[in-house]
């Protein structure tokens, strides 16, 4: 399909807004694929620990992302997050990922990588839910349409909190509030991609939503 045939929506918004159930739901209901970029930065934090890469060295992060590699598994429902041949969809989701998270997506190098991979997603999906920080901003300027979703942080924490026990992880509040605080911080305050309201976006309020 040609690229002026193109439709993609953006999502953007800091940690625990809604992002992430917000597409995969209007995906669904257009019937079209949900990419969640925030996965894909996640399974880089994956990748630094793992292999003992300080989350700070964006060269070395860039190269063992394009060496071992980061896909989707685009036939489930939503899409399992690869970590070369390895599944990692729920290990990316743990609160050890979140507060290395925004340090590696911090990295311009990382960034990079991931902006292209991306934008080829994009190309291969001409009809593409996108969520994350900077989709509407960066990465698909000219999206159709764009959301920025923003929340109550208090909310924001009760949201993930829930998601983190349902997974089975035994969390604090308090410890949770300061990693999205802390994550605020970081995404908002970074040169490469910051977290921002894109120009032109419809911004929503998910404070007092399901």
């Amino acid at each position: 399909m040609e690229h002026s045939h193109r439709f993609v929506v953006t999502i953007d918004g800091a940690a625990g807004t809604g992002k992430s159930s917000v597409a995969q739901e209007l995906a669904n209901r257009l019937g079209t694929d949900c990419l969640d970029t925030g996965a894909m930065y996640r399974a880089v934090a994956v990748l630094a620990i793992e292999n003992e890469i300080n989350p700070t060295e964006g060269f070395k992060l860039s190269s063992a992302i394009q060496k071992v590699g980061i896909t989707f598994d685009w036939d489930n429902t939503p899409p399992t997050v690869l970590l070369g041949d390895e599944d990692i969809s729920n290990r990316i989701r743990e609160l050890d990922i979140s507060g290395v998270v925004s340090i590696v997506a911090k990295q311009p190098e990382v960034r990079e990588v991931l902006v292209k991979q991306q934008r080829k997603i994009g190309e291969s999906h001409p009809f593409l839910v996108t969520e994350g920080r900077d989709q509407g901003s960066v990465v698909f300027p000219d999206a159709a349409i764009k959301f920025f979703l923003v929340a109550a942080v208090d909310e924001r924490t009760k949201r993930r909190v829930k998601q983190l026990r349902a997974s089975g992880t035994d969390v604090k509040d308090e410890e949770v509030q300061q990693d999205i605080e802390s994550r605020d911080q970081l995404d908002s305050t970074r040169t490469d991609g910051p977290l921002t309201c894109p120009e032109g976006a419809i911004i929503i309020d998910t404070s007092s939503m399901t």
